[in-house]
């Protein structure tokens, strides 16, 4: 059963997978293969190699999105750290400010091997990005699959004061055309980050008794305490335990509108606005804002507020857009059903999350006329 599921799935993200693995291999890989040469390679990259356990999938064997991103994350950090404390001065830690939009190629399953790849591709004086890919591997035939991609920006903070944010040191490029593209992505994620700063607002409670199917019957909220073990060094929460919280509401807020099982499909940029500290107690708030005949974007907002700093007010620390896709019991897409709307700001957000859609499907058909 479980192999024929994964035939099936095979075959759904054919298309995807096709138009995205060459644009993974000219970004990633071969940059890879270059700085080997060099011999680069181990100062710019690491790996983590894991088999997924029942624990890390929901009821149909699905591994969750949100494992993904945690392991996604930590070997971004990993490297990030690494490679800021090649310098001399004070020690720091590379903490998350920023993921770029993250795409689920092909669904992940109990028992597969996954490799994570993260490699630092660019270096501002303040930040760094790092890009990741995710393979999986059935260990039975030794079949390897994309499976995942993203890109996340780090800043290194001091040890002696996490409020200072310390230089990072630059990298070698294999060409200048290559630092080119990354300093053009440096700007635009900074500007994006900007302007979502900007958008903050609050989160209205939903009314009770929705009706089926209006963001209102939906939306959901989990409040966690942050404790020693979701922190590192410092006592500040570790992004990819907060990204696994986010993707658990969402797949919930998903799961109760259609009813179905549901998988991530992909996490538009998650931006980190501000740090979550041991003690903070988190609220993680998922609504749907814009569904089409077969997917769902969810906006995923987390506020934090001290449970013993009294003079600490509630803040908005991580906000992010979730598209989630229903899926039938073989893993088939089904169609998703429509979104009631009420009130003029659900239809704001209904608008321009219809934008946020045929923006991506205009990239994606541009990118599959490329290749």
């Amino acid at each position: 059963m479980v192999k024929a599921l994964k035939v099936i799935s095979r075959l759904r993200f054919k298309r995807v997978r096709t138009a995205v693995v060459a644009d993974i291999r000219r970004q990633v890989s071969m940059d890879v293969g270059k700085r080997a040469e060099a011999g680069l390679q181990q100062n710019y990259q690491y790996k983590i190699i894991r088999i997924m356990r029942p624990d890390d999938a929901n009821i149909m064997g699905n591994v969750h999105g949100g494992i993904i991103l945690k392991m996604i994350e930590e070997a971004g950090c990993i490297v990030s750290t690494r490679h800021c404390n090649t310098q001399d001065g004070d020690r720091c830690l590379a903490l998350l400010v920023r993921v770029e939009k993250t795409e689920f190629l092909s669904p992940v399953f109990i028992g597969e091997v996954v490799h994570i790849t993260a490699e630092i591709t660019y270096t501002s004086k303040h930040s760094l990005e790092v890009q990741v890919i995710v393979m999986a591997e059935n260990i039975l035939t030794g079949g390897k699959r994309l499976a995942s991609k993203a890109a996340l920006w780090y800043v290194p903070c001091s040890l002696q004061n996490v409020s200072n944010i310390m230089e990072v040191p630059s990298i070698q490029y294999v060409s200048a055309e290559q630092e080119e593209e990354g300093r053009k992505r440096y700007e635009a994620q900074k500007i994006e980050r900007m302007e979502t700063k900007a958008r903050v607002e609050e989160v209205m409670p939903p009314l009770p008794n929705s009706e089926p199917h209006t963001v209102g019957f939906s939306q959901s909220s989990l409040i966690h305490l942050v404790g020693p073990l979701d922190c590192i060094l410092h006592d500040y929460v570790h992004g990819g335990v907060t990204m696994k919280l986010m993707d658990e509401v969402a797949g919930i807020v998903a799961a109760r509108h259609c009813n179905t099982n549901i998988v991530t499909a992909s996490v538009d940029a998650i931006n980190f606005h501000r740090k979550i500290k041991k003690g903070c107690v988190v609220t993680v708030t998922g609504r749907l804002t814009f569904v089409s005949n077969r997917s769902m974007e969810l906006e995923v907002l987390v506020d934090a507020a001290s449970l013993v700093e009294k003079e600490m007010k509630k803040y908005r620390a991580v906000s992010a857009f979730f598209t989630f896709i229903s899926l039938d019991k073989d893993n088939m897409p089904l169609p998703v059903p429509p979104l009631k709307i009420k009130g003029e700001e659900e239809q704001r957000r209904f608008e321009e999350g219809n934008a946020r859609y045929l923006q991506a499907k205009a990239k994606r058909l541009a990118d599959n006329r490329q290749q």
